[in-house]
């Protein structure tokens, strides 16, 4: 501040002098040479604060270099690329793509190798390798703003730190109106966060935290509030773990409260789905809110020249999002067996999560990820019984050479799930029988985004559950589902949808046949800049 006092006070005194000479009457030679030396004087002295005021501002910039930079893009929000970049999409220059889930690396990735597109987390990571479309496994198109005021807008809320370490804050309300053919809509929806009554439905209003804890390590937390049918208040830790941000190797750790990188639907949160439900596949074997618990996870980018990670995760397994493993059931009953809901007993009763995915651009507008992923653990339908899923998934997108903000595009994703279920006699060996059911589904679904700001979308599902004399759960009904539905985003912090489903349940020993017809209308807005998910 003194500096700029000196200099406006030296500034006047070299317009007053140059005034004064301007005015005065012809003077001695030596009066006007002597008045010169002065202005000269006064000239060298305000330059010199002028640099000094210049290096000490450039000393700064320098110390808040480290701050961060606008969070990554909205998951599942056409939050694009072009309106707040991230350094590394900035710096992107392998492809003409943009895809921030399925690639980016590390600055870890050693010369000539490319490095972790993907973290722990599937977050996208620093760095450019495969591609970056943000928009190849996000639910929308990445920017659809026509009000240009998207950058400003997408910065995010940080606090603390000096820059080298802040948080960044979101909030997400995703809402409902359900009408359906059935009154046990609750039954026919697989999901804990899709529509579960007729009429108005609040199943996922989220607050989300993300930032840099140290130069060591990233924080991330989701919290989840639901409304139940009687419109009472839920609250779930959906999310809350901490990751590596600087292991050698192309490694990373992840410990804390997570989903499990399980196929493409598993690890991301609703808000980025194509559709307002989850498949019937993944709700029915994997369960209502998905594979997630407390555990470890590690990952490591394979240096090969297309991308290429391995992944392999260890959780607790237990309790609901241990669906298809310790999960004691409803009022201790699952498949009609009296639990053992028992405490661990060693390695075995956990639930070991391995992944493995690649992705390769197959032109500078077309790019395909293919993953195949496992769980396998105990379950407590018996004090042996043990559960095993596999899984494989498959992503192809397209995106035009002259895309707008993301459009065209066409998107087409498909996942295949098979279970090994061994239903034991339960508790005190209290049931007639010990059953294995081998269960099997997948779902398919082509997104089309065909004018900038809309996208059209169709998706099919079905779901074969072994028949059983002994097992009459409504959960174990084989079926099917066709939908389709139309999403607009207005700007990348809303979108609305309207989809149609018709559900097709199969008869079995128990249950009859019989067909569903549901419509939602969708609706989501966005408070701050949503950290990326995985998608």
């Amino acid at each position: 501040m003194n500096k700029f006092i000196l200099i406006g006070v030296a500034a006047a005194a070299l317009t007053s002098a140059r005034a004064q000479d301007d005015a005065s009457k012809p003077a001695a030679s030596s009066d006007v040479e002597s008045l010169r030396q002065q202005v000269q004087a006064l000239t060298e002295t305000v330059k010199a604060l002028q640099q000094q005021v210049k290096d000490q501002q450039a000393a700064i910039d320098k110390t808040n270099g480290t701050a961060p930079a606008s969070s990554p893009n909205p998951e599942g929000s056409p939050v694009a690329a072009a309106t707040s970049p991230s350094p590394a999409a900035s710096a992107a220059t392998h492809f003409a793509t943009e895809d921030a889930s399925v690639v980016s690396s590390t600055s870890n990735a050693p010369a000539g190798l490319p490095g972790p597109g993907v973290n722990a987390n599937g977050t996208a990571t620093s760095g450019s390798f495969p591609t970056t479309d943000t928009s190849v496994v996000s639910s929308a198109p990445e920017t659809i703003s026509s009000t240009g005021a998207g950058a400003s807008l997408t910065q995010p809320i940080s606090i603390g730190g000096g820059g080298k370490n802040y948080m960044n804050i979101s909030f997400d309300g995703l809402f409902a109106l359900a009408g359906s053919s059935a009154r046990d809509l609750d039954h026919i929806e697989v999901g804990d966060h899709d529509p579960q009554q007729r009429g108005f439905n609040a199943r996922n209003i989220e607050l989300a935290f993300d930032g840099a804890v140290d130069p060591y390590f990233e924080g991330f937390a989701n919290i989840v509030f639901k409304l139940n049918n009687d419109n009472e208040t839920e609250v779930e830790v959906e999310e809350a773990f901490l990751q590596t941000t600087s292991l050698p190797f192309n490694l990373q750790l992840k410990a804390g409260q997570f989903f499990a990188a399980f196929g493409r639907i598993n690890p991301t949160h609703p808000h980025t789905w194509d559709f307002a439900d989850a498949p019937i596949v993944h709700g029915r074997l994997l369960g209502p809110d998905g594979l997630r618990g407390v555990g470890a996870q590690i990952s490591w980018i394979v240096p090969v020249p297309w991308y290429s990670q391995l992944i392999f995760g260890v959780q607790n397994g237990r309790g609901g999002t241990g669906y298809s493993f310790r999960n004691p059931g409803d009022d201790g009953m699952f498949f009609d067996r009296r639990t053992t809901d028992r405490e661990l007993r060693g390695l075995q009763d956990f639930v070991w999560i391995p992944r493995w995915e690649n992705s390769v651009d197959l032109s500078p507008t077309q790019v395909v990820l293919a993953g195949v992923s496992g769980a396998f653990g105990s379950n407590e339908t018996g004090a042996d019984s043990r559960t095993q899923i596999y899984g494989a998934d498959f992503l192809y997108k397209w995106k035009s050479a002259n895309a707008e903000g993301g459009f065209p595009f066409v998107k087409w994703q498909t996942e295949f799930m098979y279970r090994r279920f061994e239903a034991g006699r339960g508790m005190n060996e209290s049931f007639p029988i010990a059953e294995t059911f081998h269960d099997w589904g997948l779902y398919s679904q082509v997104l089309w985004g065909f004018k900038k700001g809309w996208v059209a979308g169709i998706r099919g599902d079905y779901l074969d559950k072994e028949d059983s004399r002994f097992t009459d759960d409504f959960e174990r009904q084989s079926r099917s589902r066709i939908s389709a539905n139309l999403t607009w985003y207005p700007t990348e912090f809303s979108k609305i949808r309207l989809q149609y489903n018709h559900d097709f349940l199969y008869e079995n020993f128990f249950l009859a046949d019989r067909d569903v017809d549901s419509v939602f209308l969708q609706f989501e807005f966005i408070l701050g800049a949503h950290g990326a998910h995985k998608f």
